[in-house]
């Protein structure tokens, strides 16, 4: 097979202002699938990520490696009118700016998209948020973990006599980062043939209520509130996790052509007509029932040995990271890799999950050192030569390395 040997977003350059997981996220997306990412970082610290708690890997948190592989980062402080000027003189060069500061903040440097549109009218302008552009909320910070209390996600979220729990991970930031990337790939498609870029307004809080879905459309449907229901499922039965001779496995068995594959493969065809579990409203109406006796089954042998013999069915051993991320499957799909820093030496990262037959992806340029590249990138793109960043530099206007 002949291949391009490029990744699919060659030669579209994005300047990045943005902080934390949802932008973030989404740009290092971006520069998996080629896209040149310039990271705009305040001088006095740079994205909050670098100054989370450790473990370290070298100078770098592994907070800020988790998000941003594949970035030059230029470090620039954009509250001043020199380095307004420079991003300006930076966008003549780019396509896509994505900035995830709270409404009003980048109308204040002039920076916003009524204030640039006419001078760079083919530039996709992505702007993340907690509540939108515009609304009630749109003056509010917002965190992934009042944003799932906020959307009656974290209603969801735990056992039924038991307060909710939100999600330990922030997965309304993570799904608007996947929703950002799409939005910006949109723009760009559109912008072929229309020869004009847009603005995106794209909010934390729609992601999460949209990602309610078919729990959502519960309430919407019914006028019930659907019930908390731990590991187990609203409405599908059985769909929990299932106690072994070590360990847990997780189960989720939604139909009944499944329900009945696995009550052969344990031993106990007689569930599959038993009036008790004959349908998916009878299982779910009989949940502890049926839980009793899938638990007494798995008791009698490991996590590891129910996996096994349930391959062909969706049941998994319960894992811990290390369980995870040290597994075959995660070696083998190269979900784990090595990556190498000059300043810092070999250390593990994610891979990209991206798998393009033409226009292979690239994940090997490891996350950059605060203001790493600020020379370099002011000299390709802004046309800055050594005097002129010196001067910046004197300023406090610009910091980094090279």
């Amino acid at each position: 097979m002949v291949v391009s040997g490029h990744p699919p977003l060659k030669g579209i350059r994005v300047l990045d202002f943005s902080r934390v997981i949802a932008g973030p996220a989404c740009t290092q997306a971006l520069a998996d699938m080629g896209a040149e990412i310039v990271k705009i970082e305040d001088p006095d610290g740079g994205d909050d990520t670098r100054r989370s708690p450790g473990p370290m890997v070298g100078p770098l948190t592994h907070f800020f490696v988790a998000y941003n592989r594949g970035k030059r980062s230029l470090a620039l402080d954009i509250g001043t009118k020199e380095g307004q000027a420079l991003v300006v003189r930076l966008l003549e060069r780019c396509d896509v700016l994505i900035q995830n500061f709270r409404p009003g903040v980048m109308k204040r440097f002039g920076l916003d998209y009524d204030s640039l549109k006419a001078r760079f009218p083919r530039l996709v302008y992505l702007s993340i948020s907690a509540y939108g552009q515009s609304g009630p909320m749109a003056d509010r910070p917002g965190f992934d973990p009042v944003l799932q209390a906020e959307s009656g996600m974290m209603s969801l979220t735990g056992e039924a006599d038991r307060p909710p729990l939100r999600h330990p991970l922030a997965i309304i930031d993570t799904l608007t980062s996947v929703h950002a990337t799409a939005a910006v790939l949109a723009a760009l498609y559109a912008r072929r043939d229309t020869g004009r870029g847009q603005h995106i307004d794209l909010a934390l809080f729609d992601v999460a209520v949209a990602a309610l879905g078919n729990a959502g459309l519960y309430y919407l449907t019914s006028g019930q509130i659907p019930p908390r229901t731990g590991n187990a499922h609203m409405t599908s039965t059985p769909t929990a996790a299932f106690s072994t001779a070590h360990g847990l496995v997780f189960m989720a068995v939604s139909n009944q052509k499944l329900f009945a594959e696995m009550s052969r493969s344990v031993g106990h065809p007689e569930w599959i007509d038993d009036p008790r579990f004959a349908t998916t409203t009878a299982r779910t109406q009989n949940r502890a029932a049926l839980f009793e006796l899938i638990n007494a089954v798995f008791a009698t042998d490991t996590k590891e040995n129910w996996a096994r013999r349930l391959r062909h069915l969706p049941v998994g051993p319960v894992r811990d990271l290390a369980g995870a991320l040290e597994s075959e499957e995660v070696a083998a799909r190269g979900m784990v890799r090595t990556m190498h820093h000059p300043a810092i030496g070999d250390f593990r990262n994610y891979g990209s999950l991206y798998r393009f037959s033409d226009t292979p992806v690239t994940a090997d340029t490891p996350p950059p050192l605060l203001g790493e590249h600020s020379a370099e990138v002011l000299r390709e793109l802004a046309g800055c030569d050594d005097a002129e960043i010196a001067a910046l530099r004197a300023k406090g206007v610009v910091s980094g390395t090279t």
